[in-house]
């Protein structure tokens, strides 16, 4: 029986905080380490040193962590929140959802907070962006905008950042260590993640309106 083997068998999942029960977490083989896997209108914070990974399209990924504690997390959105870009998008297929980028913004920030971050030891990693879809709205390039605005009128500095450009990515992020890993995608492979994409932005527009969003 193969170490790997005796992990899978006599180590079960390390806890979850309230909340994220439904995030897939699983045994990364080829990185030896837990991991979680979001996708988009995901967040998954850990304080047991587990890999985050993801996809990124259109779509943008923080990658935030207290740099003391270790305790750290991913969100994944698509859809910016600003107001003066309420015209911009009342004809487009998305205009239910301008929320989405704040509400993973704050969320994500204010779960390490809860863990025992401080806002003057958080570390800011921003990742995507990318234009993907052929559509007259560019989504990557307001979700730029939006996260870098954010984070200005918030007084948190990012560390470093890979956005933009006509490629989508696998990004890879360690919150305990603080470490993020890019692999840069070629579109003519990814076929699959554009359609996703699509559909996402088609169910946004067909999803009803529902209450407003409590922050905690």
């Amino acid at each position: 029986m193969t170490s790997t083997d005796t992990t899978r068998l006599y180590h079960a999942l390390p806890d979850v905080l309230p909340g994220f029960d439904h995030i897939k977490r699983y045994w990364d083989n080829q990185h030896q380490i837990f991991a979680a896997k979001i996708i988009q209108g995901e967040y998954y914070v850990s304080t047991h040193g587990e890999m985050i990974s993801t996809v990124l399209g259109s779509c943008v990924s923080a990658c935030i962590r207290d740099i003391h504690l270790g305790i750290g997390g991913m969100n994944h959105f698509m859809l910016p929140d600003s107001a003066r870009m309420r015209d911009e998008w009342r004809d487009s297929p998305v205009d239910m959802a301008l929320r989405y980028g704040n509400v993973a913004m704050e969320r994500l920030i204010n779960c390490i907070l809860i863990q025992g971050g401080r806002r003057e030891r958080l570390e800011i990693k921003l990742f995507g962006g990318g234009r993907l879809l052929d559509i007259t709205t560019d989504i990557g390039g307001n979700n730029i905008e939006f996260v870098r605005g954010y984070l200005k009128m918030e007084n948190l500095r990012v560390e470093s950042e890979d956005l933009g450009g006509e490629y989508p990515r696998k990004l890879v992020y360690y919150p305990a260590s603080g470490r993020a890993r890019v692999k840069k995608l070629l579109r003519l492979h990814n076929e699959t993640l554009i359609q996703r994409e699509r559909t996402y932005l088609e169910t946004l527009r067909n999803q009803p309106v529902r209450g407003a969003v409590d922050l905690f």
